[in-house]
């Protein structure tokens, strides 16, 4: 793996049906692939008790998500560094920078 891959422990939005599974692994802290294979299996012995299974996890996770919000992350600015930028540029002030900053 290359320095400028990164691993990633959670699949792809698109990789997910509903993104039931994804949500209750997260809200419970561990790997979704650990309830999607029980479904996968489950369903193939019945398949109508498991989408209704299915169906009534889809409410609770949205239940949840409605009713108990997670506090959003305060926005911090990042600092500007203008020596930095002034001694890779060289030639230009760091009060060019700064104004164009």
């Amino acid at each position: 793996m290359s320095a400028y891959q990164t691993q990633t422990d959670a699949p792809a939005a698109k990789d997910n049906l509903l993104g039931i599974c994804h949500a209750i692994g997260e809200d419970f802290g561990f790997n979704p692939i650990f309830l999607r294979i029980p479904l996968a299996v489950a369903i193939i012995f019945s398949a109508k008790w498991t989408l209704i299974a299915y169906a009534a996890m889809g409410i609770a996770v949205l239940a949840s998500r409605l009713l108990i919000r997670k506090p959003k992350a305060p926005k911090i600015a990042a600092p500007v560094i203008v020596e930095a930028v002034s001694s890779v540029h060289g030639s230009r002030p760091a009060e060019e920078m700064a104004i164009a900053a």
